[in-house]
């Protein structure tokens, strides 16, 4: 498989997804110059175009085939609205509101798109067979970007389980069987909270005596971290990996969720060689520890990220408390038993 190709790839849309951050800020930094100061309603404009213009070519260029639908670009431009007010100076601001016709145009094209997203959300809701975690993620992502929402998502689910889970089953959906991966975890998840409370006690004393405030900040900002990693290391136990009538759902607390149908899994390996987790194509779902159980898998199941396409998944790696248990029921349910 060539790696380069999907090297490459991601190096390439790291660049088109920073570009236009750049842009803007760059722009923001023009309409805070004196030439913007004494011409703030020129400069409004032009910050409104080019921020505009580069958040809609940023939309065209990570659209399918290059066509962004209609609400994509209804809600861009309202982002982009959004953006010129927030990164605008008070000049600017002040020519804004002092020009109805810019101030009402931005106006109708924000309340546009929060209409059509409620429109839209309200279908999601309506939709039967999505789970209630999965609703309220396509129902905001119609409100905000996906990938943004997505993240809110799994914030949120971290500091739930990590505030009100406190026993109770696994989350394991009916005619399917659960299997741990957490039993081995425990010790090195129990040093590293340790690791991590006593990191917050040396930074926030010695920072606290170069400034309080500091001190406050990065004391808010750690046990905002210690909260989620409490959650994430829960949902080990919560989230185990399962084999259901479709397949098997590769689960890794909410690090990672992906199920690999039945149909495609063409062999179950639990002698495992290191070139095969360290291969692009390898999904390794293993947790501080060595896999010891590898599935292949053929044709191989796409993926994306946030830095566009990488390589297809052809194999997955994971660690389990019981794997034999695991292969036995898999090989059964796979005809081979």
């Amino acid at each position: 498989m060539n790696t380069r190709a999907y090297r490459g790839t991601a190096s390439s849309r790291l660049a088109l997804i920073a570009a236009p951050f750049v842009i803007i800020i760059l722009a923001g930094l023009g309409a805070r110059t004196a030439l913007a100061a004494a011409y703030p309603t020129a400069a409004l404009l032009l910050f409104l175009w080019i921020a505009t213009d580069t958040m809609l070519l940023a939309l065209i260029v990570h659209a399918p085939d290059r066509r962004p639908r209609w609400h994509a670009v209804l809600g861009t431009a309202a982002a982009a609205g959004v953006v010129v007010w927030i990164g605008s100076p008070e000049p600017l601001r002040a020519a804004l509101l002092a020009t109805p016709a810019i101030a009402g145009g931005l106006a109708a094209v924000l309340l546009g798109h929060i209409g059509w997203a409620a429109l839209r959300a309200r279908r999601v809701f309506r939709s039967a067979g999505i789970a209630a975690q999965d609703r309220w993620i396509a129902a905001g992502s119609e409100f905000l970007p996906p990938a943004l929402v997505r993240v809110a998502a799994g914030q949120l689910s971290a500091i739930h389980i990590a505030l009100f889970r406190w026993g109770g089953a696994a989350d394991m959906p009916a005619g399917s069987r659960a299997f741990a991966y957490h039993r081995h975890l425990a010790p090195m998840c129990a040093t590293l909270l340790i690791l991590s409370l006593i990191e917050i006690a040396v930074c926030h004393l010695l920072i606290g005596l170069w400034s309080p405030t500091a001190a406050l900040i990065l004391s808010v900002l750690s046990v905002f971290g210690l909260v989620y990693l409490i959650g994430l290391i829960k949902s080990f136990r919560y989230r185990p990996i399962l084999i259901t009538v479709e397949g098997v759902r590769i689960r890794a607390g909410l690090a990672i969720d992906r199920t690999i149908p039945l149909e495609r899994i063409v062999a179950i390996e639990t002698a495992i060689a290191g070139a095969d987790v360290g291969d692009p194509a390898t999904l390794n779902a293993a947790l501080l520890a060595w896999p010891n159980i590898l599935l292949r898998i053929d044709p191989p199941i796409t993926r994306r990220s946030w830095l566009g396409p990488r390589a297809p998944i052809a194999a997955v790696a994971f660690r389990l408390d019981d794997p034999d248990a695991f292969v036995r029921l898999l090989k059964w349910r796979l005809g081979r038993g």
